[in-house]
């Protein structure tokens, strides 16, 4: 049986109990998160609403639909690549939706 503090304590605080919309503010982003999973909620999020699957994009693309949001978009399109979100062959000539 729990103990009354134990009933008591707040419960604990998850990225799931922040919505991904709390980061922007009209429309930008605020700040980059430095926690893994709060920054991996974000790119999904920005994967989904900035990117079709099904279709190839020049970095310049990617960078245009980045700026949308905030103004480090190479930073950005970086932890999009890192997460598989985005993929690009070697010679960096385009993107495209990944998982």
């Amino acid at each position: 049986m729990p103990t009354e503090q134990q009933t008591l304590a707040p419960p604990a605080r998850t990225a799931r109990t922040h919505p991904v919309e709390a980061l922007f503010s009209h429309g930008r982003l605020v700040a980059i998160p430095r926690k893994e999973a709060r920054r991996e909620q974000l790119l999904v999020h920005l994967a989904d609403t900035l990117f079709e699957r099904e279709r190839s994009y020049t970095e310049r693309e990617v960078n245009e639909a980045l700026r949308t949001v905030h103004e480090d978009c190479s930073a950005l399109r970086r932890y999009l690549v890192v997460a598989g979100l985005l993929v690009r062959p070697r010679d960096g000539s385009s993107y495209r939706r990944g998982r």
